[in-house]
């Protein structure tokens, strides 16, 4: 993503908006973490039932690089005692799924989903996120082709970090961190 295209995204956003976006690994779909009606019509874009959590994004480090898993293709489940982005956490409020795909001017965090339908396949172009999706959003960014796999998710909320789904980043790569972490 161009530093043009993370201002826009960020613009998008602030605005209330919803916006098909170039990640570091597959197109995703952002909105304001804190934007009921925002997170409205993303879940809706998507067909995604509303008591699925979603990733906060961030496009600056601002807990820690956690070993060297940020920014990165990882989604970090923590501990979120003080119960912040209920939106994003749905019906788990006192976990927060974190990413920081890289470092961008966006100027915000986004709530961020998959730029697919529901349960569907993974958009690595464009013009693989379906047809209404790209309609219904107020921002599309073309960010070329991308890797087409998702973050691999690490639950971080127990000292033994669990993989919970794999993805981008290897198994070997996250047990590296854990091990700088202790």
């Amino acid at each position: 993503m161009t530093d043009e295209q993370a201002r826009a995204l960020g613009a998008c956003v602030a605005a209330g908006g919803v916006a098909v976006f170039p990640a570091d690994t597959v197109y995703g779909l952002a909105c304001d973490p804190e934007d009921e009606a925002a997170v409205a019509k993303l879940y809706a874009l998507k067909g995604r039932p509303p008591a699925k959590p979603a990733a906060v994004m961030f496009f600056e480090l601002v807990c820690g690089d956690f070993g060297g898993l940020l920014p990165g293709g990882v989604t970090l489940l923590l501990p979120n005692p003080e119960r912040r982005f209920p939106l994003a956490c749905a019906t788990d409020p006192d976990t927060l799924g974190l990413r920081v795909p890289f470092l961008a001017p966006v100027g915000r965090p986004v709530l961020q989903s998959s730029a697919n339908l529901a349960g569907g396949p993974d958009a690595r172009r464009l013009q693989d996120v379906p047809e209404a999706i790209r309609a219904g959003a107020d921002l599309v960014l073309d960010g070329g082709e991308l890797p087409g796999v998702p973050s691999t998710v690490v639950d971080l909320r127990t000292p033994e970090w669990r993989i919970v789904r794999q993805g981008a980043v290897p198994a070997e790569r996250v047990e590296a961190a854990r091990q700088r972490m202790r």
